[in-house]
């Protein structure tokens, strides 16, 4: 187990019975980056991933 997954295990806990949108999500992602600069790298890779998950010319 990754460390990483004790926050995704939180996350699905705490909130796994919540729908949101991705413009609730996205909004989420730019505070997160605002109060964490450091992290904007590899929350713009995880944004671009999941903006991508369908694209055809990526399999």
């Amino acid at each position: 187990m990754y460390f990483t997954d004790r926050g995704i295990e939180e996350l699905e806990k705490r909130r796994g019975e919540e729908e949101v949108t991705f413009e609730w999500l996205a909004e989420r992602l730019r505070e997160f980056v605002d109060l964490n600069p450091d992290f904007e790298i590899p929350v713009e890779r995880l944004a671009t991933w999941l903006a991508r998950l369908d694209d055809e010319d990526d399999e």
